[in-house]
């Protein structure tokens, strides 16, 4: 583990009943902007039972997700990609976790089409995937204000339209972001 960021939480939105605090490892081979994609990954797709790297402990599945949601019988019912993920890999998730429901979460829109356009060109299967392109400037903004220590207030976090709206470590963000489907 390289480094370690905790995050105080607050909700101002009444349907996202947030913890008070988590903490995020920066492993080895991950940068700030990994760490801060988990975190806002986290946010927007906020739900009791969503767990940050978890092992699955499922022979079938041989990756870690950035974030997931296990039914009750211990399968993933939501899998969240942050940053970087291979064709390959997204291929192979349709496949070893048919039930999930599988979002990649991107710093930009430019970032999502090109992912986008690599799924088209490797044949993937259609109706499986969901891709969020976030706003650049937002993104790299929120980077570069990543501390040890952190501060989030959120306040609300749509997909119709797809907006979030929070404050972090004392600075307000309003911002749009790109929803595509595959």
């Amino acid at each position: 583990m390289n480094a370690k960021y905790s995050f105080h939480l607050a909700s101002e939105d009444k349907r996202r009943d947030l913890p008070g605090k988590i903490i995020l490892g920066q492993n080895d081979n991950e940068t700030v902007a990994h760490v801060m994609l988990k975190l806002l990954g986290f946010l927007i797709f906020y739900r009791e039972r969503l767990q940050i790297e978890t092992t699955l402990h499922q022979d079938s599945i041989p990756f870690v997700p950035d974030l997931v949601q296990l039914d009750y019988e211990l399968r993933p019912k939501l899998w969240i990609e942050c940053g970087e993920c291979g064709v390959s890999k997204l291929h192979k998730l349709a496949v070893k976790a048919p039930e999930a429901e599988i979002w990649i979460l991107k710093r930009s829109p430019a970032d999502a089409e090109h992912l986008f356009h690599a799924m088209e060109k490797g044949d993937l299967r259609r109706g499986r995937y969901n891709l969020i392109g976030l706003d650049r400037e937002m993104f790299e903004e929120l980077c570069g204000l990543l501390k040890y220590r952190n501060e989030v207030t959120w306040m609300r976090g749509e997909f119709e339209p797809p907006q979030l709206q929070f404050d972090f470590n004392g600075l307000w963000f309003d911002a749009l972001f790109t929803v595509m489907r595959f």
